[in-house]
């Protein structure tokens, strides 16, 4: 597997300033390079002040802002980065500066070097054939600001190697971006759609179809976004939206050049002015133009296959903070309407067909599916992605259906030695959708949540007991369905991203796909009931160290270590052990004395009293009766076997979903701390 030890930025205005920040973040050593001393002095002004902010804002302390600085090199010499695994050049989107600057460092930079352009408007390949090297040169898109937006474009030209793009893809993942593979395409797949977006908003003002505060308005119920077109350009640069429009129409037609209005605004210098109140009674023509325009552009671009529509969802949602993609958009507001929208936008613009995707869409008179888990064989091993990362990867009925079938095809295939299991994006498996719960709670059936349960229980003892090794690549966060599915799987090999943790009680539930009772066989009943009970995050180092994870690897060695965990067969996964030391005050603050003092939410005896007020405070917060529940199934499983502890856990999920406080729990997440009443 390729390793990533440094990477070059070449560029220290705001965009390159932003990406090594975020590569600096991410624990990666960084070369940023500028022209003039005083350029790179201003990027790293800026970064500094970016970091400051976020001390400020207590996501960083000023030591890890420090260790952040300690990786970043400011340099005006371009031989620093010679030695770089990858080079990302960010400057101006000029075609014959980005041209010459890769004929400068094609000849600098070793033989393993990575090129790599931010470009947003132009062919990627058109430069990768200005150097001697087109096999290790690839498209790397960033959107802005790129130290905070997670999406990133990963664009191989026809002649880029596969080494390359999985070499590409690796450092998206390590510096913490959610990539998306797409055709080396005019706009690419994201600015595609997004670019008519902001130029429809201008042709409508233009036409008179309604003034600025109506076309935002519109746009943000449309969207469901928070700012609109006019709000956009007026932030990101009026220029930059008429370059992009310009580079589209030269490529794909007079659909996609700018309007008269949109050119003479940047000519004016002015920014568009927002003031006035909306008329919503011009609000449904131009929601219904805004989703001819995006819905019919997206189908294009996935019928002339530059993206997926799962990535082209992904890119709308990570991107632009869209709360939903074009394809779950067109699924909400119906097919039928989705394309007669698209056609009255081909009336309108001759030179824009009707995308034969949509086209068949309609005849089907279905709403579009998804893909969320992935297959791919490799060397004799089956790796099954849950790619789902602008939801951190969570469960529903979908993925587990979808998880399922792709196990199930992993078992059938005689090439296949071993199944591994990974998420998509910074998370292996973020937890099951609250959303599904919610609404099954409301709905009076909780029966089908029992029913969605068993199945996901019946799922992951196919995975425990296979003929073929599972192994669960822990390699980011994993939460309560996540940290099952993990510890279901035969092997865990983790890398220091890898934690586990189980929050329900702090959501009024409990662990329901056989958590605590895995854990349990691993460390005993005491250390499970601490970790359910106060939700603290197990790292990946932790897990190592109990036994619960076989192997700790860095990102570089996992798939060595998969082959090796094959080839040595399974491994005892239940084995006896001996608990760390450093883990006992915590067994002991769940001891069977200290349980009914946590129970009565008083802190434990017998242990450090820092600890004991932690664990009470933890505690403290969470739901009373999910507490007492998961404490009296923990005791009932022991000396049971799987199924029985199984069937323990299932006996109890209508009683704790039926309560007021699962209900409380489950809808304050993310909006406000909850408030239990033990009912």
């Amino acid at each position: 597997m390729p390793v990533i030890n440094k990477i070059g930025v070449i560029g220290a205005g705001n965009m390159g300033s932003g990406i090594a920040q975020k590569i600096a973040q991410e624990g990666i050593p960084v070369v940023m390079v500028d022209l003039k001393e005083d350029f790179v002095q201003r990027g790293m002004n800026t970064i500094k002040k970016l970091l400051d902010e976020g001390v400020e804002r207590k996501i960083f302390t000023p030591d890890q802002v420090e260790t952040i600085l300690g990786r970043i090199t400011g340099t005006t010499d371009m031989k620093a980065v010679a030695d770089a695994d990858i080079v990302i050049e960010a400057v101006f989107e000029d075609k014959a500066v980005k041209t010459e600057l890769f004929q400068k460092l094609d000849p600098i930079c070793s033989e393993k070097t990575i090129l790599a352009t931010n470009t947003s408007s132009f062919y990627v390949k058109e430069f990768a054939e200005k150097t001697s090297r087109p096999d290790r040169f690839v498209g790397l898109h960033y959107f802005y600001h790129p130290a905070k937006n997670r999406l990133l474009e990963v664009i191989p030209h026809d002649g880029t190697s596969p080494e390359t793009l999985e070499k590409s893809l690796l450092a998206a993942k390590l510096h913490g971006k959610t990539a998306i593979v797409v055709k080396d395409a005019p706009g690419f797949a994201v600015n595609r759609f997004f670019v008519p977006f902001l130029n429809e908003a201008a042709r409508m003002l233009e036409e008179g179809i309604g003034d600025i505060p109506t076309i935002e308005e519109a746009a943000k119920r449309a969207f469901r976004i928070g700012m609109g077109p006019f709000e956009l350009m007026n932030v990101t640069g009026i220029p930059i939206a008429v370059h992009a429009a310009t580079t589209l129409g030269n490529e794909l037609g007079p659909f996609y050049a700018p309007a008269d209005i949109l050119k003479k605004q940047m000519e004016k210098g002015e920014l568009w002015n927002l003031e006035g109140s909306p008329d919503e009674s011009r609000f449904e023509p131009i929601m219904t133009r805004f989703y001819g325009v995006c819905l019919g552009v997206a189908a294009a671009l996935v019928d002339e296959g530059v993206a997926s529509i799962e990535d082209t969802d992904r890119g709308a949602k990570i991107g632009l903070r869209w709360a939903q993609g074009p394809f779950e958009i067109a699924n909400r507001i119906g097919i039928d309407k989705t394309h007669a929208a698209v056609s009255s936008i081909c009336e309108k613009y001759p030179d824009f067909k009707m995308p034969g995707l949509l086209e068949k869409q309609k005849q089907a008179g279905k709403p579009f599916t998804f893909n969320f888990v992935d297959l791919a064989v490799r060397s004799g091993v089956a790796y099954i992605t849950i790619n789902r990362p602008e939801a951190m990867n969570a469960l529903n009925e979908t993925v587990f259906a979808q998880l399922e079938d792709r196990f199930t095809k992993a078992q059938k295939d005689p090439a296949v030695k071993g199944i591994v299991f990974q998420g998509a994006g910074k998370a292996f498996v973020a937890g099951a959708d609250i959303r599904y719960f919610v609404q099954k709670i409301k709905a009076g059936k909780i029966d089908d949540i029992v029913a969605f349960t068993r199945k996901g229980h019946e799922l992951l003892m196919q995975i425990e007991n296979s003929e073929k090794p599972t192994i669960a690549l822990l390699d980011g966060l994993s939460l309560g369905g996540g940290s099952e599915l993990a510890l279901a799987c035969q092997a865990i090999i983790a890398t220091p991203a890898g934690s586990m943790a189980f929050p329900e009680t702090g959501i009024g539930i409990f662990p329901g796909l056989g958590g605590m009772l895995r854990f349990a066989r691993h460390t005993g009943p005491e250390l499970a009931k601490y970790y359910t009970f106060t939700g603290q995050a197990l790292t990946a180092k932790d897990a190592w160290e109990l036994g619960i994870a076989t192997r700790l690897v860095a990102p570089g060695e996992v798939e060595s270590a998969i082959q090796d965990l094959i080839a040595s067969g399974k491994p005892d996964k239940y084995r006896a052990r001996e608990i760390p030391e450093r883990f006992n005050p915590l067994a002991d603050a769940c001891s069977p004395e200290n349980i009914e003092r946590l129970l009565d939410r008083q802190a434990p005896a017998g242990i450090p009293e820092d600890l004991a007020a932690k664990t009470a405070k933890a505690v403290g917060y969470k739901a009373p009766l999910a507490i007492r529940m998961a404490n009296e199934i923990i005791d009932a499983q022991k000396g049971k076997s799987i199924p029985e502890a199984v069937e323990i856990e299932l006996s109890r999920l209508k009683e704790i979903f039926s309560t007021e406080d699962a209900l409380e729990g489950l809808t304050s997440l993310g909006r406000k701390r909850p408030e239990y009443k033990g009912k």
